[in-house]
């Protein structure tokens, strides 16, 4: 999407007067700080150049496919980092990116304005940017259509009528994935969860591989206009679908949401970590954060930064997501991959 006019101009106008990033370098030509991300990291070029022009940093961003993909190629690595900073490791990979030692600590003058609130790591190797919170998220046309109550919770999508009707994402191969798995452990506890998706299977869901192929094919309110009504994705995802109306066609379950933040850190042995920091401080700043939801579909986790105004109603933030301890997701998360693969025969 592209992001306001006016809006952009303003946050140029404020990086280049100065905030509170650090001074700029640019006589002697700009100093490159690679920024290694998942594939969907989207910023304004103008923000970007603004950035530049006032640090004389150029930001090199190199994606490395989603936030499972990325976080395994900052452990492959670590021991000759690809770049300098990374962003986009998410609460689902966070813990096993710090057990590896792929980031050093640095805590911001930017965190304290909300994004210490999701800090998982008292070193402070990580620092939030933006919340992903994953939920289901249904095409609301087509049960009206259909004259098929909408479900609204985990246990309805186990009933009869229900069945062939939903598409989830393979949690080995995906983070959206990941994090409806540990919704369900969450939400049925691990002795319980593989009796949900049992009865899942057996009611016809789907798994694809990937978000892209599961929202983008499988889910009729999508583009694609696929077969299935019900797919898990995000709760922002509602405003990428708004009509000529102006109403959004789908709707995210928000009874069904896993909080998933996703973070940046400063990489293990940089020899640019000044740099690295500055651009840490840049995407935790007022003028970056003020871009992430058009420009990503992500909340910013600064405090104090409007949101579309489309968003209060289509795609408001979930007031009581679901969550684990990251200790808990450590311990578990490969073991339950496993299961699930095992269950679903994958």
């Amino acid at each position: 999407m592209k992001f306001r006019t006016g809006v952009l101009v303003g946050l140029v106008a404020a990086l280049t007067a100065g905030c509170t990033l650090a001074g700029n370098d640019s006589a002697s030509g700009p100093s490159t700080v690679t920024l290694v991300t998942h594939d969907s990291f989207a910023a304004p070029q103008q923000v970007l150049d603004a950035f530049q022009q006032q640090t004389g940093i150029k930001i090199n961003v190199v994606k490395k496919g989603d936030a499972g993909a990325l976080t395994n190629t900052l452990v492959l690595t670590k021991a000759n980092p690809i770049g300098d900073a990374a962003f986009g490791v998410d609460s689902t990979f966070a813990s096993r990116a710090l057990s590896e030692g792929v980031f050093t600590p640095y805590t911001s003058p930017e965190a304290d304005r909300g994004p210490q609130r999701y800090a998982v790591d008292s070193e402070h190797r990580l620092s939030a940017v933006d919340l992903g919170d994953v939920c289901l998220n249904i095409d609301t046309g087509w049960f009206a259509q259909h004259g098929v109550p909408a479900p609204a919770t985990y246990d309805d999508l186990v009933k009869p009528q229900y069945k062939d009707l939903l598409v989830v994402e393979n949690p080995a191969t995906s983070s959206p994935g990941l994090a409806f798995l540990l919704g369900t452990v969450a939400r049925y506890g691990e002795q319980n969860w593989q009796n949900y998706w049992t009865q899942l299977k057996a009611n016809g869901m789907r798994a694809d591989a990937g978000w892209e192929e599961a929202y983008g094919q499988d889910f009729s309110g999508s583009s694609g206009k696929g077969p299935r009504p019900i797919v898990v994705s995000y709760a922002s995802s509602p405003a990428a679908e708004i009509g000529d109306d102006g109403k959004p066609r789908t709707k995210a379950l928000l009874d069904t949401c896993y909080r998933q933040v996703e973070y940046a850190g400063v990489l293990a042995g940089s020899p640019n970590a000044a740099n690295a920091q500055k651009v840490i401080d840049f995407l935790l700043s007022q003028q970056f954060q003020a871009t992430v939801a058009e420009n990503m579909y992500v909340y910013p986790a600064r405090e104090g930064v409007a949101l579309p105004a489309s968003w209060t109603t289509a795609a408001p933030l979930p007031p009581n997501p679901a969550s684990l301890p990251a200790a808990t997701v450590q311990a578990g998360r490969e073991q339950w991959i496993s299961q699930w693969r095992s269950l679903l025969g994958q």
